[in-house]
């Protein structure tokens, strides 16, 4: 059985993740930075939520 923790970290993960994604499209929109900022910004979301998962 799966405890009330995880799934409100998975839900965490996945808000923040989306939050995130929000961020990055209006940066690149509004000041058009170059797509290796937002995959870093995404390369490090994902180094700190994948021990956090595990």
């Amino acid at each position: 059985m799966v405890s009330h923790m995880t799934i409100a970290l998975i839900g965490f993960v996945a808000l923040c993740a989306v939050l995130i994604m929000v961020l990055a499209l209006s940066m690149h929109m509004r000041h058009k930075y170059s797509p290796n900022l937002i995959g870093a910004l995404m390369c490090f979301v994902l180094l700190e939520t994948i021990p956090a998962m595990i």
